[in-house]
């Protein structure tokens, strides 16, 4: 038994064939020798290239202000079949699976052989910090290398996140409604963003995390509010700063109502009945009761027509049809403002915007087009367009159905569908004559007409393809007509031609026969070959043969016809000698003249437009001799 040597590494492009030298002998035997060839052929091997396999392994830098879950670092197969390590991202040619073998980092390697940052990013605040991966790649059969790469983070030099005054103090008019800007505060870095700490109960406030625009959630109740808020860097959250706002309400002895909910937002299905409450408001005045308020319902007239207000319940007035264009022109959603009036010699009005996002609901099942029938050659290539199945639903967005075959391309149904455009393409041999048509099952699923993925309707449909004959092409031979001249010899036949004829590609073999002109058996015929038999002609003769070619077996026979035309010349017979003289005529070859004679044969409709025409020029002539004798 011969093996390869362990650790040993076998490169068909430098050495491809070993010979071995093996002795044999057994006791009291002379020894044999033979020899063993060993061919190395290239194939799919792992191989880590340097820096990364050696034994400091590879090294990338990267400053400590990079991304949460960035890529670093990335393992890349060869594309000629080993295995090659760089920085960036890109995809493989084979599944490989990536392993790292310690797992004291707080670096992650995915299953596509990225080197990712952690999920918190790096700490900025420290100096340049080193981390070690060791990572071992293996193939789907069996094959692995290993290398190991050492990522090197820097110092951060971006700016910190800070705020230009740490306390602020913002006066707060009185009658400032919800949503209505109080003040914005500003924080200097990179990507900044903005977040309210305290208080976290009541929300009185929101901020903007973008902009810090800092809004009031209600009509102020109290006379101070203390915010404390942070400005962070999204990239990097460890870095952050915090600033105080002193929030004075003015003019707190004049109340306008308050409402809760301050905002109403909410998801309704459109199959919600008219006359459903959605949302009722507890709203007071400033002495704390409810009586002597009022409720309206302003906005575009889309939202007043389908809503309305019942005392405090805002209810819903129509249907809420998300199928409609009406609603679909609106983005599926409906804006509208209760305002609440307080009575009294100066009335105070509170404004709760409402916002109302109708919700799909499949309630319709898809349609099979009436009557679906396609006809295709039976020629016709893989991947050919038979047709395409348009169904259609009425849930909004409309018509969006997947397409699907049942029980799957096969031999027994030799077609595939697109699921997103319903066209039906050739994927399989056709044969019109083992299966005239097809009768397929497509079924139409619906798609994205509801919240639910599960809530899908189906329907099957009955497509039949009908498979149309293409009759076999005739053969066609080259020359069509032959001439030759032989020599009669003596002994066995003697071949005269060989008929050089093709069908089309996909046919049968050809078959060929004398079909004319060998009345007395002069000729015979094997394969393309036609042979003479010899005999004893005394006399030159001409012969016209016509051979019959055709694409057999099968049937309808489609043939074509060859004309052979053999001059056969009788070999001359020796005189035995003599004392006498005798004048012999010699034998002249005939000659033959050919005469080609052009002749015009007209198509049928020019001889019947000639005849009509000259029927009509001798009736106009004989109304003109008849119209002068009577003058």
């Amino acid at each position: 038994q011969v093996t390869l040597r362990a650790g040993a590494e076998l490169d068909a492009h430098r050495v491809n064939q070993y010979t071995l030298t093996l002795r044999a002998a057994c006791p009291d035997e002379n020894e044999v020798e033979e020899r063993l060839f060993v061919r190395v052929t290239t194939g799919q091997v792992l191989r880590c290239d340097t820096p990364f396999a050696s034994a400091g392994g590879d090294v990338v830098q990267v400053p400590a202000d990079v991304a949460p879950w960035m890529p670093l670092y990335a393992v890349l197969p060869q594309p000629l079949g080993g295995l090659t390590v760089s920085s960036g991202c890109h995809g493989g040619l084979q599944p490989l699976q990536y392993r790292l073998r310690n797992h004291n980092t707080p670096l992650t390697l995915t299953h596509r052989g990225l080197v990712l940052a952690p999920a918190s990013g790096f700490d900025p605040s420290k100096d340049t910090q080193t981390f070690r991966l060791e990572i071992e790649v293996m193939d789907r059969h069996g094959h692995n290398c290993s290398g190991a790469v050492r990522v090197e983070v820097l110092p951060s030099r971006r700016p910190r996140v800070t705020f230009l005054e740490q306390q602020q103090a913002v006066m707060v008019p009185a009658g400032t409604g919800p949503l209505e800007v109080i003040t914005q505060v500003h924080a200097s870095g990179d990507n900044i963003r903005y977040a309210i700490l305290a208080p976290m109960a009541p929300t009185l406030f929101t901020i903007d995390e973008v902009t810090g625009e800092i809004r009031s959630t209600r009509r102020l109740e109290v006379a101070h509010a203390r915010l404390l808020v942070q400005a962070y860097n999204a990239l990097h959250p460890a870095d952050h700063a915090t600033t105080t706002l002193n929030v004075t309400v003015q003019g707190m002895d004049q109340w306008a109502p308050s409402c809760v909910p301050a905002i109403f937002v909410s998801q309704v299905l459109e199959t919600v009945s008219p006359g459903s409450t959605l949302v009722t408001l507890r709203c007071t005045d400033s002495t704390g009761t409810k009586g002597h308020l009022h409720y309206i319902l302003e906005g575009p007239p889309s939202s007043c027509s389908h809503f309305h207000m019942e005392g405090p319940r805002l209810q819903v007035n129509t249907t809420l049809d998300y199928d409609s264009e009406a609603t679909a022109a609106v983005g599926f959603q409906f804006t509208a403002t209760i305002v609440v009036t307080a009575g009294g010699q100066t009335p105070q009005r509170t404004h709760v915007p409402v916002l109302v996002t109708v919700t799909p609901v499949n309630e319709f099942t898809p349609v099979c087009p009436n009557g679906t029938t396609f006809t295709v050659p039976e020629t016709a290539a893989f991947g050919s367009a038979v047709g395409h199945v348009v169904g259609t639903d009425r849930d909004y967005p409309p018509d969006s159905l997947e397409y699907s075959l049942e029980g799957g391309p096969g031999p027994a149904q030799p077609f595939s569908i697109d699921a997103r455009t319903g066209e039906i393409r050739v994927v399989g041999p056709l044969n019109s004559q083992q299966h005239k048509s097809y009768r397929l099952t497509v079924r139409l699923t619906d798609t994205h007409n509801d919240l639910d993925p599960a809530k899908r309707r189906s329907c099957l449909c009955d497509v039949a393809v009908h498979l149309q004959a293409v009759p076999d092409q005739v053969p066609v031979c080259t020359p069509e007509v032959q001439e030759l001249r032989i020599t009669a010899g003596l002994g066995g036949r003697q071949p005269v031609t060989r008929l050089a004829c093709q069908g089309s590609p996909d046919s049968a073999a050809l078959a060929y026969t004398i079909a004319g002109g060998n009345e007395d058996g002069r000729f015979q015929l094997e394969g393309n070959t036609v042979f003479y038999l010899p005999d004893d002609l005394a006399e030159p003769r001409t012969f016209v043969l016509l051979v019959e070619v055709w694409v057999g077996p099968g049937a309808p026979r489609h043939s074509t016809v060859v004309a052979v035309v053999v001059h056969v010349t009788p070999r001359s017979t020796p005189v035995p000698p003599s004392t006498t003289t005798q004048r012999t005529m010699l034998w002249k070859e005939p000659l033959v003249v050919t005469r080609l004679e052009a002749v015009w044969h007209p198509p049928v409709w020019f001889v019947a437009v000639l005849t009509v025409s000259g029927a009509l020029l001798l009736a106009t002539l004989g109304c003109i001799a008849q119209s002068l004798l009577c003058r």
